[in-house]
């Protein structure tokens, strides 16, 4: 059994993945996204998708463009805010949602990656998160098709006091797809800054973990201390360069002094 997870090409990295798959999508925004990877399913047109990931970046770039060609069936983010065409499919009732807090999407991941099947939370107590009765999917009159279901709530005593806390169920998919800075032929990687994000939280989530590189290089070059991901989480790891495009979704600038 070989150790090297090279594969040739993205095309090939994400052939297998079917119609109804479920994906974690590392991201923020436009920042660390696996945008080679997200071209390739593009390409092959695979839908029906159901994508966990932290927003769906924006109308033409990031996981915008597989929601633009019909390709995503359900969404489980935090953050929807910048994007006109996840907008009107939602309100129209060809997408389905589930909102979920920050950083509750991101324990959710990192829970279902370690093998926790759910954890107690105060985020979302007292509220429609907890409640139940948010808008998942509205049908194409406008009413509400289908609502999210109560949660647990239970109370615990923590630093001497007594708390309500929501149960939340840890995310597991199908496939993760995340981008990195670097990567060695075993796996392990290296994330840029803040394009690091979601992206191990994901990784550790999917059962077959997709990562895309800037940098490949042999093992053992990259500093043990410096692995951000181990490789043991990773599936497949393809090439794709460093002149890879990378967008801004808000460029902001400051008057000079």
């Amino acid at each position: 059994m070989t150790l090297d997870k090279t594969v040739g090409s993205a095309a090939e990295a994400v052939a297998d993945i079917p119609d109804g798959a479920s994906l974690a999508v590392g991201g923020f925004g436009l920042c660390g996204i696996p945008m080679v990877l997200i071209q390739a399913l593009l390409e092959r047109r695979v839908g029906d998708l159901s994508v966990v990931s932290n927003n769906c970046g924006v109308d033409d770039w990031g996981l915008g463009v597989l929601l633009g060609a019909g390709l995503i069936r359900k969404m489980t983010s935090s953050y929807v805010g910048e994007n006109k065409e996840f907008e009107r499919r939602y309100l129209s009732g060809e997408l389905e949602l589930e909102l979920t807090p920050q950083g509750t999407l991101a324990e959710k991941l990192r829970a279902g990656g370690a093998g926790i099947a759910g954890f107690f939370t105060q985020t979302g107590v007292g509220t429609q998160v907890a409640e139940g009765g948010l808008p998942q999917k509205y049908a194409a009159d406008g009413s509400i098709a289908i609502a999210s279901k109560p949660k647990p709530v239970q109370t615990f005593t923590m630093r001497g006091e007594e708390h309500e806390f929501v149960l939340e169920e840890a995310i597991t998919t199908d496939f993760a797809l995340v981008h990195a800075l670097k990567g060695d032929r075993h796996g392990n990687l290296v994330f840029d800054k803040s394009a690091r994000n979601f992206s191990p939280l994901c990784a550790m989530a999917g059962r077959i973990c997709i990562a895309e590189v800037e940098e490949l290089v042999e093992p053992g070059e990259i500093d043990a201390d410096a692995v951000h991901l181990p490789g043991i989480f990773v599936d497949r790891i393809v090439e794709v360069g460093t002149g890879v495009e990378k967008r801004i979704e808000r460029r902001t600038v400051r008057e000079g002094n």
